[in-house]
Order: C-alpha cells, then structure tokens, then sequence
C-alpha cells in the first residue's frame, strides 16, 4: 500500500463483548489505551468490553467510552506502525475518536463527555416513547417526504442517519416512526428494521441533551487540530476548533450524514486507502454502497495489521 490514507471510525452498534482482544494480547500500546480509559473513568475497561455481559455492554453510558477506547487504541497502533490519516471521519460517537486522534481534545476528556453523553442521550426521553427503524431500499426524498407528512400531527419522526444509497435510519416518537415504516413499505421500501435502541437519536426530541451535552463540552479544553475532520452535521470539513463545540452539541439532534461525508472524501481523496479503525465493518459496508471501486481495510485483528505494514 502507498502511505496515503483516510482513517474511518465507526459509532455505537458496533460493539462485541471480546472485540479488540487479539490485539489487546498482543500489542502493548492496546494495552496501555485500556489502562488510560480505566484509570480515567474509575471501572475496568478490561472486563467491560472482554468480559461484558452484553446487556452491560450495550447500556449506551458503557458503549460510548468502549468503543471510543477501541478506536482510539487501533489509531494509536497504526500510528506506531507507520499510519497516519491524511483526514478523519466518524460516524456520530466515533467523531470523538477524530479529536482525539487529531490532538483537539485528550483522551481523558473524551471518555468523560462521552460517557456523560451516553447518560444524556439514554435519559433524554422516557422509556418506549422513542425509537428508530433503518429504511432499506427507498429513495432519501421519498423517506423525508413521509416523515414531514407525518410530523405534521405533532409526533416527530425524523431522518437520522444517512448512512449509504438505499439505507436511512428514520428517528422519533415511537408511534411516529412505526407509521412511518407502514406508509414506506406501501410505497415501496425493501424493508423496515426496527432497531434496538433505547432513544429516538438524532432526531430534535434530543435538542435538550444537546443543550445539556453543551455544558460538559465547556468544562474540557479543545484545542487546534494536527489532522483535519469531516464533520457529521453538515459534511464539511474541519480545520479549526472554533465550531467543534457546537458541532459535537448539536450532534446528538441533528442526522448523522454520513453518506455526503464519504462522498467528500472520495471525491477529495479518490486514491487513498480507507481503513476501517474500530471493530466490525459496518462503515466498509456504506464505503461500498457509495463506491463500488474503493474499499475500507479493517484493522480489527493482528492479522489486518500486518497486512498494512
């Protein structure tokens, strides 16, 4: 491989209970990231993600600042062996991992906005009244059409994540979104999944979290960046830090665009090599469905890394 490459990093439904162990037994600097994350939030990271349980595992407090600590150790990995990112995108939680990697923000502080985000967004509305459902093989106008024709009684439904062609996650009140997912089948979508979450995310039923959220990013220091960012609320690109805090507050009720951000980058970068820097491949996944000529590698097993190197 050239030394050209873009560092994609995924967000919350990418978790295992054991992902990252391989490279835990065998790298030191894995290690050493667990230790950090455990020292800064006063549990095991060790036993949380190696050991779990799953539901323990998938409370959204715990998922944030796991999987942030198995990015953030991946990226360091690759740094040690040689890679670096020209630039950096990830999917909601995973644009921390961006930060971090870009020296905006220290790892330590990212673990604690991220754990109190995963406590705000899991507390930010009651239990069963909100929820989402991934829309399969319908055209992003059609879906948005029938969210605002439904929202228009009242109960919110909203697109949330525009993750590749033919995959978008709808986010609201539960009933909203269930007669969303009728109308769509109706007319034509492939398929509603509802998805396993406890909060409409990313929809504007969390603009108070986001207000809240806003708080916690006050009290850490963000700082100038040494690798530039594709940002999830508007798909531009980040040089500076002046907006990040807003960017990040306003995160958690806005769509994710995911979508236009790897068409930024693979229209900016159309040579590089994206490498998937997390567990699992869901963001190669959407990679592919924007591209079919580009491919990210993953790094989630010793293997994958010596490949790279």
């Amino acid at each position: 491989m050239n030394k050209s490459y873009v560092f994609l990093f995924p967000g919350q439904g990418s978790q295992s209970v054991g992902m990252c162990k391989e490279l835990y037994d065998s790298y030191g600097v894995i290690q050493s990231t667990f230790e950090e994350a455990s020292d800064t939030l006063d549990f095991s990271m060790e036993e949380l993600v190696f050991q779990g349980p799953l539901d323990r595992l998938t409370q959204t407090q715990n998922t944030q600042p796991a999987i942030l600590t198995v990015e953030v150790a991946i990226a360091r990995l690759l740094e040690e062996q040689g890679i670096s990112p020209l630039i950096t995108a990830g999917h909601s939680l995973g644009e921390y991992a961006c930060l971090v990697i870009a020296k905006a923000m220290s790892f330590s502080d990212a673990l604690t906005v991220v754990r109190k985000r995963g406590q705000l967004m899991q507390n930010a509305v009651a239990l069963g009244e909100g929820t989402m459902a991934a829309v399969l093989g319908e055209e992003d106008e059609c879906i948005e059409d029938v969210c605002k024709e439904i929202s228009r009684s009242g109960h919110i439904v909203e697109p949330a994540n525009y993750n590749c062609p033919g995959q978008l996650v709808i986010s609201g009140h539960t009933k909203a979104v269930q007669e969303a997912c009728e109308i769509l089948k109706e007319r034509g979508a492939k398929r509603c999944i509802p998805l396993q979450v406890s909060a409409p995310f990313h929809s504007s039923l969390l603009r108070p979290c986001g207000e809240d959220l806003a708080e916690e990013l006050e009290k850490i220091d963000i700082c100038n960046l040494s690798t530039p960012y594709v940002s999830n609320i508007d798909a531009h690109v980040v040089h500076q830090p002046e907006s990040i805090q807003m960017r990040l507050s306003q995160q958690v009720w806005k769509p994710v665009l995911w979508k236009q951000s790897l068409e930024r980058l693979i229209a900016s970068y159309p040579e590089a090599n994206y490498l998937e820097v997390g567990p699992g491949n869901v963001g190669g996944g959407h990679l592919k469905k924007v591209s079919k000529h580009h491919i990210a590698y993953r790094t989630d097993h010793p293997d994958l890394i010596s490949k790279l190197t």
